[in-house]
């Protein structure tokens, strides 16, 4: 839709429109205005630069940060150093997101200090986290711009704002019902994309400080992302991945009756797309019917997340996850069963409240059990407003530390034999980029999203070509082009 808009077009002495999108044009329009005059003063046009520090959803909102920015003229930069104006999209998952942050913040100091010009602007989960922003207010005065998750769409009228404005802009909202995603958007790669399908979650693990940053479920209208993906397709992108909190709840809250199963049915039809996956999926709403769609697709990849967090089923109890050791296990058979070529990964936390190293023998034992493709293992974090932030029993570091190695060895080992049962095949690969380290190799990723190296021209980017897994190295694999 973006695309057809010519901002210079647009009346910027009328009022407003009140309704959605139309109103974020008319301040893109407004900030545009803003932009040219800063190339007559300077010479040149601005640049900025957008940071990520959260997960797929905040790297598809900083696209759309990017998107924005890039729309009113900005030229897009990747270092802070360089920028006119800064906006970190950030996480607070865990804590040493948040240190990740202020620590950044401090660099971004000593920058505005050598250029009072500088514009900076905070947004994402951690806006939303209590005491945050009575924080930057008191000890970070220099930030320009501060605002949350749930109004992310309003960033063209909160950047018209700080420009009239000398002091510090904060927009923060408890909550929201709006979905707004008509609005421009810089994606990454070309040929692959993300797609908001659903925002927030209801599951309130004990842990978790999403729901309380993220709001409540919220679907979009399954035409409207039909619409957007097929948009994408005529624009070459082959892959995409639907993003949601717990995407298995999706259509829960929708006048038309639509599951994820459904949804994905749908997808599966639009011409141009050869790759669907989707993150995140919560066991306990994982159904029979989305294994079957899965098992019977010919679009769907080959790779399935589904967070564990724990083995021991007293403490699955303690953090809300709503079911049981036996019950994640026979899920994962009934998946293997159906899909025997599929890769699981997974999430695990250790150190939870009350924990005992017996408990992390049970996280053990169904690791082994499963055999993981990989894991994606943390510490516990305590995140204050959470029910276990209060709870007694929190375990100490140290024994945090032995209970994570103990895991982690076991999930590097079984994730190697995992990957290594890959070699010799031939496999299709998407062509995403030139090896970091050998620009004479490309860089792919199989279905299953293990990563594979091999000699190539940069001509092949963004194409799905056969390659044959030659060498395993723990975790990716060389091969050769067929």
């Amino acid at each position: 839709m973006y695309q057809e808009i010519d901002l210079d077009k647009i009346d910027i002495h009328a009022d407003p429109p009140l309704e959605e999108p139309a109103r974020q044009y008319y301040f893109m329009a407004k900030c545009r205005k803003w932009v040219k005059g800063f190339e007559q003063r300077n010479g040149r046009l601005p640049k900025s630069c957008v940071l990520n520090f959260g997960c797929q959803m905040n790297a598809r909102d900083s696209e759309k940060l990017s998107g924005i920015l890039k729309q009113i003229g900005y030229i897009l930069a990747e270092e802070e150093d360089s920028a006119d104006f800064c906006i970190y999209n950030t996480c607070t998952v865990r804590d040493n997101a948040d240190q990740r942050v202020y620590g950044r913040l401090g660099h971004l100091n000593s920058l505005k200090k050598k250029k009072p010009s500088m514009k900076i602007a905070l947004c994402g989960c951690m806006m939303q986290e209590p005491g945050t922003v009575e924080r930057i207010r008191k000890s970070y005065r220099f930030v320009d711009l501060v605002f949350g998750t749930h109004n992310i769409y309003k960033f063209a009228e909160l950047l018209a704002e700080m420009f009239e404005q000398d002091r510090m802009i904060v927009d923060i909202w408890q909550s929201t019902d709006a979905i707004v995603e008509e609005l421009p958007a810089e994606r990454k790669y070309p040929f692959k994309s993300g797609i908001n399908i659903m925002f927030g979650c209801n599951n309130f693990c004990s842990y978790c400080i999403v729901p309380y940053v993220r709001g409540r479920e919220r679907s979009r209208n399954p035409k409207d992302i039909l619409q957007e993906i097929s948009s994408l397709a005529a624009d070459g992108v082959v892959e995409i991945m639907l993003l949601g909190q717990n995407v298995n709840s999706y259509g829960k809250n929708l006048e038309d009756q639509m599951n994820f199963a459904g949804l994905l049915r749908e997808v599966e039809k639009i011409e141009g797309i050869r790759r669907i996956r989707f993150m995140t999926s919560h066991p306990k709403d994982l159904s029979d019917e989305l294994i079957q769609v899965m098992a019977e697709s010919e679009k769907i990849c080959r790779h399935l997340h589904l967070p564990l967090q724990s083995g021991s089923t007293r403490i699955l109890k303690e953090m809300n996850r709503r079911y049981t050791k036996e019950e994640y296990l026979s899920l994962v058979e009934r998946i293997r069963r159906a899909i025997p070529d599929i890769a699981l990964t997974t999430d695990i936390i250790v150190g939870f409240p009350g924990e005992t190293p017996e408990d992390v023998d049970e996280t053990i034992d169904v690791i082994r059990k499963v055999g993981f493709d990989n894991a994606f293992t943390f510490l516990y974090s305590k995140r204050t407003g959470t029910p276990a932030a209060a709870m007694e029993n929190q375990v100490e570091e140290s024994v945090m530390k032995e209970g994570f190695d103990r895991v982690l060895k076991v999930v590097q080992d079984t994730a190697r034999k995992r990957v290594a049962l890959l070699a010799g095949r031939t496999m299709e690969a998407l062509v995403e980029e030139e090896n970091e380290q050998d620009p004479s190799l490309m860089t792919g990723r199989l279905a299953n999203n293990i990563l594979v190296h091999f000699p190539g021209e940069p001509s092949l980017i963004g194409q799905i070509v056969p390659v044959h897994l030659r060498e395993y190295k723990g975790f990716y694999y060389l091969g050769e082009r067929m």
